[in-house]
């Protein structure tokens, strides 16, 4: 039994075939199917030059969706602190608290979005990665930005996006409270946790040690079904593992035909162990031992699957089988 909230990470998948106008008209069809479902949370990625995900700015999708729903959190996971300056930011998020009041998260990460060195250059105009020192100040500004400078209103909810100790450290310090990120890096996920909660410092933003625990779910009726949901995201996986980032995003049967070697196998095998992919009963169960072994007070699931109505189903699957597995 899950009895912790659940939230989606909403990565704007373009899939192979269709541009990416077509996945922006989805997005508010999705989260307006998702606050049907009960979702708790919507939190939007940044990302930059890849062909399987598209460049849409969160602040943007965030408050397209916030017009098209009424009760669903929306918020950030996240925008990348080095890639803005911090008032902007700041000016950006506590406009759209003041807009929809007690809806509006800011999640910030310091990754740059991209695995090019080229286009994150272009993005911090010529400089390169942001220090730990320089990141520090920059998420110290922001919230220093939204009390004293911008000060509107009702201040949105900040979350620090964690996959190291470094960021699990830096949250603990300024009281905030984190989204770990199982579903990039799930070996470094006890240690985040352990390293936050032992130096949480409270805070104006959060009384104690507060987590999400994101991690990637796909559901379908069957283990086959949901492996072949899978596929396309594998594709993109083994990619990466190559050092190779201009993968587009195939459709199931383009990715069922991929000729992974034997290490890439082995490898997605892994990573796939630590997530939660299969029918809802698996999936479920999976998602419950991992909210038990973290501790986390809310899991977040992302589901980059190929066509909307397959990832809203995913959705759906899980949500009806955790109410089920909850009634007396």
């Amino acid at each position: 039994m899950i009895d912790v909230p659940i939230s989606a990470l909403e990565v704007a998948v373009v899939e192979s075939g269709t541009r990416g106008v077509e996945t922006l008209r989805d997005t508010a069809t999705f989260a307006r199917r998702l606050e049907l479902l009960g979702y708790h949370r919507l939190w939007y990625a940044e990302h930059h030059h890849s062909p399987a995900i598209g460049a849409f700015p969160p602040v943007v999708l965030i408050a397209h969706a916030a017009a098209s729903t009424s009760a669903i959190r929306l918020g950030s996971g996240g925008v990348l602190a080095p890639n803005h300056a911090p008032l902007t930011l700041a000016e950006q998020f506590g406009t759209l608290a003041a807009l929809h009041p007690d809806r509006i998260d800011l999640g910030i990460g310091r990754g740059p979005g991209t695995f090019d060195e080229a286009t994150a250059r272009e993005l911090r105009r010529g400089a390169g990665p942001a220090t730990d020192a320089q990141y520090h100040d920059d998420v110290a500004a922001i919230l220093s930005f939204l009390v004293d400078e911008v000060a509107l209103g009702p201040l949105p909810e900040p979350w620090l996006l964690c996959s190291s100790t470094a960021g699990a450290a830096l949250a603990a310090r300024l009281g905030l409270p984190i989204a770990v990120a199982h579903h990039i890096r799930p070996d470094n996920t006890f240690a985040v946790l352990e390293c936050y909660r032992a130096a949480f410092v409270p805070s104006r933003w959060c009384e104690r040690p507060r987590v999400v625990v994101c991690v990637e779910a796909i559901c379908a009726e069957t283990e086959e079904e949901a492996a072949w949901r899978a596929g396309p995201m594998d594709v993109v996986k083994a990619g990466l593992l190559k050092g190779l980032s201009e993968i587009p995003f195939p459709t199931p049967a383009d990715a069922a035909t991929h000729p992974f070697t034997a290490e890439e196998r082995q490898a997605l095998a892994g990573f796939r162990a630590q997530q939660a992919c299969g029918t809802p009963e698996a999936v479920v169960r999976r998602l419950a031992q991992l909210a038990a072994e973290t501790g986390a007070d809310e899991l977040m699931l992302t589901t980059p699957v190929y066509d909307l109505d397959a990832r809203v189903r995913s959705y759906e699957l899980i949500k009806k089988h955790c109410e089920a597995t909850q009634a007396p």
